[in-house]
C-alpha cells in the first residue's frame, strides 16, 4: 500500500511493559526470546502501508503467540486490497474511478461512517473528500507549475462531504469529479482490526507499531516515546499506555512543494496546509479514532485544537511552529 500515512513515523517505542525494555524494532524475521521466565516474546516486521509494521506479543504459548502474528498481519493485508486508494481494482479505487460503489464491504462501511462522525463533530475540519484538491496540487508541483485562483476555485467546489451519499450496500458521489481519500482514517483502522484478532486469540499483552500508529494490548504498559519535531534525535515527551493508541500527525515529514508550505493535511475550507502547528499526539482508546482526531484538529488553531480534542474524551500534545508545548485534560505523564 502506498504513501499510507507517513506523518508519523516519528513516534518510536522505548521500552514495553512496566518489566522490560524492547529490543529494536525492525527484526525482519520471527524473533523469540523467552521472557521473564514465564513468558515468550515474539515479534515480526513486514513492509506495509508505505512503512514497516511490527507486532510483538508476549505469551506463555509460542505457538499461540505466532499464531496471533500471523493472523493480525493476515488480516491488515486482507484491509488493505480494501482501502488502498494508490492500486487499481481496490474497492475505493473503483468508487473513485466510477463514482459509485455497490456492494459495499461492511469495513468500509464502517470507516467512512466514522470519518462522517468526525467531519461533523470537528465542523468540516476533517474531510475525506479533499482528494481532488490534494491530487491537483500534487500534479502542479510535479510538474514545476504552481495552482491559480480558478483552479484551486473549482477543486474545492468537489470538497462536500455532503455530497457523499452512502449506506450499508452503496457509496455514491452526488457531484461528478469527486472523489475520497481514507488516508486520514484507515490506517488506524486496520491496525485496530488487527489488534482485534489478536486479543481474541487470548494473548497476554500485544504491540502493534505501524509507523508510529500505535496500539497497546493488555493491562500492562508500554512506555512511548515522542519525538521532538525540531531535534529528529531527542524526545519531547513519553507516555505510558495500557490498552489505548497514540497516533501523532505532523507537518514536517512529508512536503509537497520546496517552500514546505503544502504538506498532507489540507484545510478543506482554504484548500491550503494550516500553518500554525507542528505535530499533534492524541492517546485515544483506539488508533482510529486518534488518527481522525489528530487529523482534525490541525486544522485549527493551537487553542481551538485543544477544545475540540478535550471534546472528543481524548488527550493531546499540541506543538506549536515555534516550538510552544500545549497538553490537554488528561494527557498522561
Amino acid at each position: 500500500m502506498k504513501r499510507y500515512l507517513d506523518r508519523r513515523d516519528f513516534l518510536k517505542i522505548i521500552g514495553v511493559l512496566s518489566v522490560g525494555f524492547a529490543k529494536p524494532a525492525f527484526s525482519f524475521p520471527l524473533e523469540d526470546i523467552l521472557f521473564d521466565k514465564k513468558l515468550h516474546k515474539l515479534e515480526r516486521t513486514l513492509p506495509l502501508m508505505d512503512t514497516f509494521v511490527t507486532i510483538t506479543v508476549y505469551d506463555s504459548s509460542k505457538d499461540k503467540g505466532q499464531e496471533a502474528i500471523e493472523s493480525g498481519f493476515s488480516e491488515m493485508k486482507r484491509l488493505i486490497n480494501i482501502f488502498n486508494r494508490y492500486e487499481s481494482g481496490t474497492q475505493i479505487s473503483h468508487l473513485n474511478e466510477n463514482g459509485i460503489l455497490k456492494d459495499v464491504p461492511k469495513e468500509m462501511y464502517f470507516v467512512i461512517k466514522k470519518a462522517s462522525y468526525y467531519h461533523h463533530l470537528s465542523n468540516g475540519a476533517f474531510d475525506i473528500t479533499i482528494k481532488p484538491v490534494v491530487d491537483l496540487f500534487k500534479e502542479r508541483v510535479r510538474a514545476g507549475g504552481s495552482l491559480t485562483t480558478e483552479e484551486m476555485k473549482e477543486a474545492l467546489s468537489l470538497v462536500d462531504a455532503n455530497s457523499l451519499y452512502f449506506n450499508e450496500n452503496n457509496i455514491k458521489f452526488l457531484k461528478n469529479g469527486m472523489g475520497i481519500t481514507l488516508d486520514g482514517i484507515a490506517k488506524g483502522y486496520i491496525v485496530d482490526s488487527a489488534a482485534e484478532f489478536i486479543k481474541k486469540m487470548g494473548i497476554e499483552y500485544a504491540l502493534i507499531n505501524a509507523g508510529g500508529d500505535i496500539r497497546a494490548i493488555g493491562n500492562k504498559y508500554f512506555r512511548i516515546a515522542i519525538r521532538n519535531p525540531f531535534k529528529p534525535n531527542d524526545y519531547i515527551d513519553t507516555v505510558n499506555l495500557k490498552d489505548a493508541a497514540i497516533a501523532t500527525s505532523g507537518n514536517y515529514e512529508r512536503y509537497f512543494d520546496k517552500e514546505k508550505e503544502f504538506y498532507h493535511i489540507v484545510d478543506p475550507k482554504t484548500g491550503y496546509s494550516p500553518l500554525k502547528l507542528s505535530s499533534i499526539s492524541i492517546v485515544a482508546k483506539t488508533v482510529t479514532d486518534a488518527d481522525a482526531i489528530s487529523t482534525a484538529a490541525f486544522v485549527f488553531s493551537p487553542l481551538l485544537a485543544k477544545r475540540f480534542i478535550e471534546s472528543t474524551n481524548a488527550s493531546a500534545l499540541i506543538i506549536t511552529r515555534n516550538g510552544f508545548q500545549i497538553r490537554s485534560k488528561g494527557w498522561p505523564c
